[in-house]
């Protein structure tokens, strides 16, 4: 079967019950293209924002991946289980309980800024070889060292106390690495009370928004009437938060070629030690630059000459 060769970033809008390399795999099979590329991975229950890299853009998953993701979550209070979300089995239940909004928004304030997590048991980490969800479901549970992690922004949506379980619905805005679920379990502690994951979307990640995201049936719907191209969002955009720089025309095809350029070139200046986007002076997209202050030079990271 022939190849496809779609370029750029595809937003796609996970649907619940896909893996986020089910999502990769149906991709493939609608695109008839092998080189896809996710930019996160979202448990099966979780929805929202899951960027693919398409073609040469998959160079670009490191960088995207970097970002702040937001999510919204809902969790339960007085319930907790194995998994800290409620696919798991129940192991601690509290009821009767008693808090005020000005309670629950305190409790999430504490949350803003850098906070140290311990990974869940049921994640995809690797300790010794393993994952931890294998060990988990073997019944073992291992010693995790916390992680840094950065909470950009907390906001509540909805505190409901009534109900079997009540529940407080958030926004977060978070760094690379967050376990929400967690997130959800540190919360009830601060509360003084067992608290679990119920519902969980991404609604942004890698800048890309969830009103940008298509659903696999609009992506089939797109392909099959060819005009699923006019929908990526290209790669240079995928790196908008890297600083744009131009160089002279005349030395589009030495960056091209992976060659280290003088700084002097660059319009703007460059700031030494950090990722570039570099264009050429028609704004033709060249690649990845960094500014070497040791050479006074731009050395490529990433190019991407056409095809």
């Amino acid at each position: 079967m022939k190849q496809n060769s779609y370029e750029g970033i595809l937003a796609v809008h996970k649907p619940a019950g896909f893996t986020s390399h089910d999502v990769v795999a149906k991709t493939r099979g609608i695109l008839r293209m092998k080189r896809i590329g996710h930019t996160g991975t979202l448990d099966p229950a979780v929805t929202g924002v899951l960027p693919l890299c398409l073609g040469r853009a998959t160079r670009m998953v490191e960088y995207l991946q970097e970002l702040p993701k937001e999510y919204e979550a809902t969790l339960y209070l007085g319930i907790a289980t194995d998994t800290e979300d409620m696919s798991g089995s129940i192991i601690e239940r509290k009821e009767g309980i008693s808090l005020t909004e000005e309670e629950v928004r305190a409790a999430l304030g504490q949350f803003v800024g850098t906070i140290s997590q311990v990974p869940p048991m049921y994640s995809a980490l690797k300790q010794d070889g393993k994952r931890l969800y294998e060990l988990a479901r073997e019944g073992k549970t291992v010693e995790r060292k916390a992680r840094e992690v950065t909470i950009e922004e907390l906001e509540l949506i909805s505190y409901e106390p009534g109900g079997e379980y009540p529940s407080i619905s958030f926004r977060v805005l978070c760094s690379k690495g967050t376990y929400i679920r967690t997130l959800c379990v540190d919360i009830g502690r601060t509360l003084g009370v067992p608290a679990a994951m119920a519902e969980l979307k991404r609604t942004v990640s890698a800048g890309i928004t969830e009103d940008q995201c298509l659903t696999l049936e609009e992506i089939t719907a797109l392909a099959a009437d060819g005009i699923l191209e006019e929908r990526l969002i290209p790669v240079d955009r995928a790196v908008s938060h890297l600083p744009a720089h131009r160089i002279p025309e005349e030395k589009v095809k030495q960056a091209l070629q992976g060659q280290r350029l003088s700084s002097r070139l660059l319009d703007p200046p460059v700031r030494w030690g950090e990722n570039i986007r570099l264009y050429g002076a028609e704004g033709q997209f060249l690649g990845i630059f960094r500014g070497e202050p040791s050479t006074g030079a731009i050395t490529p990271v990433k190019v991407f000459p056409p095809e």
